[in-house]
C-alpha cells in the first residue's frame, strides 16, 4: 500500500532485555500492543523479525493521517507513560524511523 502524501508511518525496531519467549517479554509486547488504542493511531502492527541480518527481534509500525496526528500521539499521556515506565527500562536497543511519502520530482 502506497503512503499518501500527508500520512506519516512511524516505525521502530527493537531488542528487549528479557529472555526470548519469557513472561516478561510477553508482558512487554502486550503493553506495547496497547499503543494501538491511542487516538490517531492507524494500521498498527507488532512485528517479529525473521531475518538474521540484524539483532533486532521486534518491530512496531503504525500510521497517522498527518504530522499533527503523529505529534499528538507522541505527546499523549499513555504514550509518554509507556515510554517512561516500560520502554526505557525494558528495551536494550532500538532504531526509530518515521516516513513520509517522497514528493515526486525530488
Amino acid at each position: 500500500m502506497t503512503l499518501d502524501a500527508e500520512r506519516v508511518r512511524h516505525t521502530v525496531v527493537f531488542r528487549l532485555v528479557h529472555p526470548e519467549e519469557s513472561e516478561d517479554e510477553s508482558r512487554f509486547l502486550e503493553a506495547a500492543a496497547g499503543l494501538a488504542a491511542i487516538p490517531g493511531v492507524e494500521r498498527f502492527e507488532l512485528l517479529l523479525e525473521v531475518s538474521p541480518k540484524n539483532s533486532y527481534r521486534f518491530g512496531i509500525s503504525m500510521e497517522f493521517a498527518d504530522r499533527a496526528a503523529y505529534e499528538r500521539y507522541n505527546a499523549h499521556p499513555e504514550h509518554e507513560r509507556f515510554v517512561r515506565e516500560r520502554w526505557l527500562a525494558e528495551v536494550d536497543d532500538f532504531l526509530e524511523i518515521d516516513y513520509a511519502a517522497r514528493v515526486s520530482g525530488t
